[in-house]
């Protein structure tokens, strides 16, 4: 006899799938998880092959339940991506992975351009959280972060998830990205005298299996606390909320681009895994010469 498996055999499955198999993301397999424990409570089924059954019709039942909700095109479309990730896992394991795959189209998404901060606003950020910082060696780490993240392209994550086995900095940064892939990227004189900077004011001894961004009482420091520290300066600095640590890195690939770097480079320094998600790029740097044509072309005055 056959034992039928209960939800929570499905889920350590797919997680253990995400998390060995696919090196997702934290944020990516909770994601992940979430939505198959929804479709799971929401239909009973015993084994793989009925998971690897259920068709367009019940991934529209499921997403009208999560519009029930309130969730807004891009969230439909993520909820879509992960319950066809789901059942493709569920094909597979069921020895189904021939049978075609449920087709239905997501939501239509405008894809916003990413907004980036000018230079002189990209350092006179990292200069504020500096100031504004309640201890010396917490604004020194915070500059040396956002400088990081603007001067090198780094995701806040791949700053935050440094070891002191980056130490002593070069000229060049290996860094760990999306998917556990490895890049290297060029790190300017500013960013290496930011890290020293705060290492030599920091409380916190950093050997090699430390974190290199400590947090106040010692532990890894968290994207929160950045993400606090960058809306506090730029609310004095009068910038829009669109001046995340996150626009730092959308900045750091708009100037390069405006200064000739070809996309292909471009795409090695931010850890693209496609050349489709770089070019973006292009039409943020098209909208920023359509915005300096606006101001100075005396036809538009």
């Amino acid at each position: 006899m056959v034992t039928a498996m209960t939800k929570a055999d499905f889920l350590e499955a797919w997680r253990s799938y995400l998390v060995e198999a696919r090196r997702r993301s934290p944020h990516t397999v909770r994601a992940y998880l979430a939505t198959a424990a929804r479709l799971l409570d929401a239909v009973e089924l015993a084994d793989w092959h009925g998971v690897a059954r259920l068709d367009a019709t019940a991934l529209r039942r499921q997403l009208a339940a999560r519009r029930a909700d309130g969730i807004g095109n891009v969230s439909a479309a993520r909820e879509l991506s992960a319950l066809k990730a789901f059942i493709a896992f569920a094909r597979d394991r069921a020895g189904l992975a021939e049978t075609a795959a449920p087709r239905m189209r997501g939501p239509r998404i405008k894809k916003g351009l990413p907004r980036p901060v000018t230079p002189d606003e990209a350092v006179n950020l990292a200069a504020m959280v500096d100031e504004d910082a309640p201890a010396p060696w917490i604004g020194a780490r915070d500059r040396a972060v956002l400088l990081l993240l603007y001067g090198a392209g780094l995701r806040i994550a791949e700053a935050l998830s440094l070891t002191g086995r980056a130490l002593p900095l070069g000229e060049v940064l290996t860094v760990t990205g999306k998917g556990s892939k490895q890049r290297v990227v060029p790190l300017l004189p500013i960013v290496r005298e930011a890290v020293a900077d705060y290492l030599a004011k920091s409380p916190w001894p950093v050997g090699p299996g430390d974190p290199l961004f400590r947090g106040a009482k010692g532990g890894p420091l968290s994207p929160g606390m950045v993400q606090k520290a960058m809306a506090r300066a730029r609310v004095v600095l009068g910038l829009p909320a669109s001046a995340t640590p996150h626009a730092l890195r959308h900045s750091f690939a708009t100037h390069l681009l405006g200064a000739g770097a070809d996309l292909r480079s471009l795409q090695e320094l931010l850890g693209h895994a496609s050349l489709g998600s770089t070019q973006i790029y292009t039409r943020v740097d098209a909208a920023t010469l359509l915005d300096v044509y606006r101001n100075a072309h005396p036809r538009e005055q």
